[in-house]
């Protein structure tokens, strides 16, 4: 009678999972978990820079002044780098909540990024603006041309010295520069 052999041996099952693991272990290196975690936090982050300062836009569209503003020309606060967590910005988001242009609870809704965005504006007549900031924590965010400014949301002379940036040295940056939408 002849028998025939089917299956692995256990030697050839082990190879196998061993070459699985080596590849595994190789993909998780190349994806970086960490990495993308931080990519989706700094996603979020613009997500709602992008939908404060849009508010902000829009407010000024309806109202002709700024919200930071009772009226044109008539500012009582001045949002210089004022961080989303102040008492300046709740009464900024009040007035935009109270306007329709954000939700009434924007601030618990982008509660887990208050402290890492900042506000400033000017409310002249002559050039009303609102820039909105944040230090970003991602290197593809930190690479990005659009990081280049302090947190005033004026431009670095050198953007190269910025973090996340390589000059023609080929050297990384060194100073935390902030990605804005103006």
């Amino acid at each position: 009678m002849k028998q025939s052999k089917f299956g692995f041996t256990l030697v050839e099952l082990l190879i196998v999972i061993a070459l699985l693991g080596a590849l595994a272990v190789g993909l998780l290196a190349a994806l970086d978990p960490f990495e993308q975690l931080k990519k989706g936090t700094d996603t979020g982050i613009r997500n709602t820079v992008s939908e404060l300062q849009g508010a902000a836009i829009r407010y000024y569209a309806i109202k002709g002044y700024m919200p930071w503003c009772t009226e044109q020309g008539t500012c009582g606060i001045d949002p210089h780098s004022t961080r989303l967590d102040s008492d300046a910005a709740s009464v900024i988001i009040g007035a935009m909540a109270a306007a329709g242009e954000l939700k009434t609870n924007f601030n618990e809704l982008a509660a887990a990024y208050n402290t890492k965005i900042y506000m400033t504006g000017s409310g002249s007549d002559e050039e009303p603006s609102m820039k909105v900031c944040f230090i970003p924590q991602s290197k593809a965010f930190r690479a990005d041309p659009n990081t280049k400014y302090t947190v005033t949301a004026i431009a670095v002379d050198d953007p190269t010295t910025c973090k996340g940036h390589t000059n023609t040295a080929g050297d990384e940056g060194t100073i935390p520069c902030y990605w804005c939408v103006m």
